[in-house]
């Protein structure tokens, strides 16, 4: 049994404690109380004066697949490419799962790169285990899609579809739409092999996205927001905004979105360009969650050094998102949106043993800093 005792307790479901006691055994969380009565053969650590929260959840990330000049999660020799999967281009000994320990992060969605409007199957690894078979916890998650520059830089500088955003939008309801008429072939060979379509990978995850299996999860700023809203309305499906920079020119669009699964913000800090990346509205979290939007911030790591993930809670708070509510959008509100809430992202009795332990106050205090994490119940990174 491990005990984690006098810690300042953030929860994330509820109650918290300004003094309690976690106590965790066999990798799961069995109590979060007041004070938990210790033995002798109990490993305690004293957490006095720490801070205690939720196992960080990063809900796009491409660590482990950009490393270097290698970009592994970007196959881009095809505009659509929905049979790739994430998981097969990440190498957990690179220095970023190191990094995410550090900063408290506990699990990472990983995501195929923006370069293909169409990328592929997205992933959850938590931030430590004996491989990566180990520490994937749920593939896949989302098939993932990008607007705007990034595939119309990749395909437009070859004189290949997509070189506008009308292309990118041609690119994902072709792909939708094959994904339809392929579902509805196998639906009408009630199970015949002879009129069965010839198997396609891509298209029946496709059909993962049509059944609302898993979302969409989009690269997607400023107006292209509007494109991806329409398009997930017309097919039905669900969907979540990912980077959502300029979100404030559109908070009735967005906020009344019948489909949208949940916002992942971010990330802040980046290098802004004209147009799509110049208007990082991070005051734009605080509207779409009192309106009722689930929202989670993000590194995009490699891109954002993943400690800056909580310092972006940090710049929520100072425009004047309330500090828990923060808090929630780096631990529960990204394990919702990416239907992992029920195994992590608080700390509730029989979920996994994620914890963060922090001096000062994460998000709040500017030199707050991650001094333990723990992940399913053993620390992997102590200072």
């Amino acid at each position: 049994m491990l005990v984690i005792k006098n810690a300042r307790v953030f929860t994330a479901a509820g109650r918290n404690y300004d003094k309690g006691d976690i106590a965790v055994e066999n990798g799961k969380i069995v109590a979060v109380t007041e004070s938990i009565e210790t033995k002798d053969s109990y490993d305690v650590i004293d957490a006095s004066g720490l801070f205690a929260m939720p196992g960080i959840v990063d809900a796009h990330s491409h660590i482990g697949g950009f490393a270097g000049y290698d970009q592994d999660l970007n196959e881009m020799t095809c505009n659509a490419t929905p049979s790739m999967e994430s998981f097969y281009a990440i190498d957990v000994t690179t220095k970023d799962f190191q990094r995410a320990k550090r900063a408290g992060i506990t699990t990472s969605v990983i995501a195929p790169g923006s370069g293909n409007v169409v990328g592929g199957l997205v992933c959850a690894v938590k931030s430590a285990g004996s491989s990566l078979e180990d520490m994937c916890i749920k593939n896949p998650v989302a098939l993932k899609m990008a607007l705007g520059g990034n595939p119309k830089g990749v395909y437009g500088a070859k004189q290949q579809l997509p070189m506008t955003r009308m292309g990118v939008a041609q690119v994902i309801r072709d792909t939708l739409s094959r994904g339809r008429e392929y579902m509805r072939k196998k639906e009408a060979a009630e199970g015949d092999a002879a009129k069965l379509p010839p198997y396609d990978a891509g298209l029946e995850n496709v059909c993962r996205v049509l059944r609302r299996e898993i979302p969409l999860k989009v690269h997607c700023e400023q107006f292209d927001m509007l494109t991806v809203i329409r398009i997930a309305e017309e097919f039905d499906v669900l969907f979540t905004l990912d980077h959502a920079w300029g979100a404030s020119d559109f908070y009735d669009e967005i906020c009344t979105a019948k489909n949208l699964v949940g916002v992942i913000f971010g990330p802040i800090g980046v290098v802004l360009l004209p147009g799509e990346c110049g208007k990082v509205d991070i005051e734009s979290v605080k509207v779409m969650d009192e309106r009722g939007v689930t929202l989670a911030i993000m590194t995009d790591g490699p891109i954002m050094n993943p400690e800056m993930i909580v310092a972006q809670a940090g710049e929520a708070v100072r425009m004047g998102t309330p500090h828990e509510r923060a808090l929630r959008m780096l631990t529960i509100n990204p394990a919702n949106i990416v239907g992992l809430g029920g195994r992590i992202g608080s700390l509730e009795v029989g979920k996994d043993a994620d914890v963060a332990l922090f001096k000062g106050i994460p998000a709040l205090d500017i030199a707050a800093r991650c001094v333990r994490t723990i992940v399913n119940g053993k620390t992997v990174y102590a200072e």
